[in-house]
């Protein structure tokens, strides 16, 4: 046996902390280089922030206005969850730092706004090591307030100096409103979004071969979406849902610990998140093995045209509902001729019925922007009632799910799910599919699917 030896110091008292030892605090605040650092800001989010804070100041005039980025939840210990900023704060600020708070003070003719950041802990400093968050030790090298301000045309200070202003409750409602209708950058962000979406589906179906082969199942197309995401944007826009077989009417599948099935439809439900925090959000189903079953594709058919009626309701002037009961009605009367209501079609679409919804029980879309379900601080009735607008952008994303252990469909039925959804952007003339180059008819799918799985 080894024999160890012990320091003189053993027996007497524990070692002194590093932050106690005066000779790693002199050791570690010496030797260090200077760096600069940009700020990650990109000119053309900066200008578009300040277009939006001025939206927001005329909106509330007279009103002190704060909003937060906000902080990393904990996990454990010295372990957090990734950040992501706030979306009213990135909105009105371009910013997406933590701990984080931009303050509109009002004047006679607007606002002053000022930006409020913890400092970046350098050496020298005691948070160069001891700040987890802060210290660039842990995060590495960051920018300086002064490199903030300039990017961001904006005064920057101290989160240090930062008192607590009253302000407006509201702010978060009247931020739902204005962030409905996007510039042409916020667009711009949507079609890169979109766009490294649908590059996303078909790297996920040129893995399926080796899904299936592998017996890596549903997890390894997730990762397969979520890599993709990371490295083409700042991530997965929501949890990527990939449901096989069974799993496909199971709305939010995010488990994804399942196989996947030959022969069975595979729903896929993902959305890249830009670098600039705005996300798509895209559903196909597509047949493994590259074509559907009759009972598939009887059922991708009508959702395909609950899908198309719901898509023809959107348009500047209308109501955001008007998409959701177009869908609904094509769903419910092609269930009441499948003999899968217990009432007519007019019972079952009245209020007090809804009888059909039992196999579509979520909603039929939302708006998208910052968030996937962009705009959700507006009470229901409003949401539900507002008028569509030139340059809102939303889902319409109708589906069918038929459980497995559903006993109130036919044998065959059971363990089908199957969901469409697109990305839309209300235009002057009507609304453009920002996702239309993904197919959405059974026939396009069953091609696309068998061109990208080989």
């Amino acid at each position: 046996m080894t024999e160890v030896t012990r320091p003189a110091w053993a027996g007497t008292r524990p070692p002194r902390l590093r932050e106690e030892s005066p000779g790693f605090q002199s050791w570690i605040s010496q030797g260090w280089g200077s760096r600069e650092v940009a700020a990650p800001v990109d000119p053309d989010a900066a200008r578009a922030a300040e277009a939006h804070r001025a939206r927001l100041s005329a909106a509330l005039p007279g009103q002190a206005i704060v909003l937060r980025s906000g902080t990393a939840r904990n996990r454990n210990g010295d372990c957090d969850y990734a950040f992501r900023a706030d979306s009213d704060f990135v909105w009105a600020s371009s910013c997406q730092a933590e701990d984080a708070v931009l303050v509109m003070t009002p004047h006679s003719t607007g606002h002053d706004s000022v930006l409020y950041l913890p400092p970046p802990a350098r050496p020298g400093e005691r948070d160069f090591y001891a700040s987890v968050a802060h210290g660039e030790l842990w995060v590495g090298p960051s920018a300086g307030l002064e490199a903030w301000s300039a990017a961001l045309d904006l005064p920057v200070r101290p989160i240090s100096e930062y008192t607590e202003p009253s302000s407006s409750a509201e702010v978060a409602q009247l931020l739902s409103e204005l962030r409905m209708i996007k510039d042409e950058w916020e667009l711009e962000q949507l079609r890169e979004a979109v766009a490294a979406t649908v590059e996303g589906f078909a790297a996920v179906a040129a893995e399926v071969p080796r899904a299936i082969s592998g017996n890596l199942g549903e997890r390894w197309l997730q990762g397969t979406f979520d890599r993709h995401a990371r490295t083409f944007g700042n991530g997965p826009g929501y949890a990527t849902i990939v449901g096989s077989g069974p799993h496909a009417p199971i709305l939010h599948w995010v488990r994804c610990d399942g196989p996947v099935l030959p022969g069975q439809a595979l729903l896929l439900d993902m959305g890249v998140e830009a670098n600039s925090l705005y996300t798509a959000d895209v559903t196909r189903t597509i047949p493994v093995g590259g074509g559907f079953s009759p009972e598939q594709r009887q059922v991708h058919d009508l959702v395909e045209a609950a899908h198309r009626a719901g898509m023809d309701q959107v348009r500047p002037g209308g109501l955001f509902s008007d998409f959701h009961f177009a869908a609904m009605e094509v769903l419910a009367r092609g269930l009441s001729d499948w003999g899968l209501l217990p009432v007519s079609v007019d019972e079952a679409l009245a209020p007090e019925g809804q009888q059909h919804r039992r196999y579509m029980c979520c909603g039929t879309g939302h708006h998208l922007g910052l968030d996937v379900h962009d705009c959700d601080r507006l009470e229901h009735p409003e949401y539900q009632g507002t008028v569509l607008a030139e340059g809102m952008v939303l889902t319409v994303e109708p589906g069918l799910y038929f459980h497995a252990h559903d006993e109130t469909v036919p044998p065959e039925l059971r363990g089908i799910g199957i969901r469409l959804e697109d990305d839309l952007l209300v235009t002057s003339e009507g609304h453009d599919v920002l996702s239309h180059a993904l197919p959405i008819d059974a026939v396009g799918i069953e091609r696309w699917t068998k061109e990208h799985t080989g």
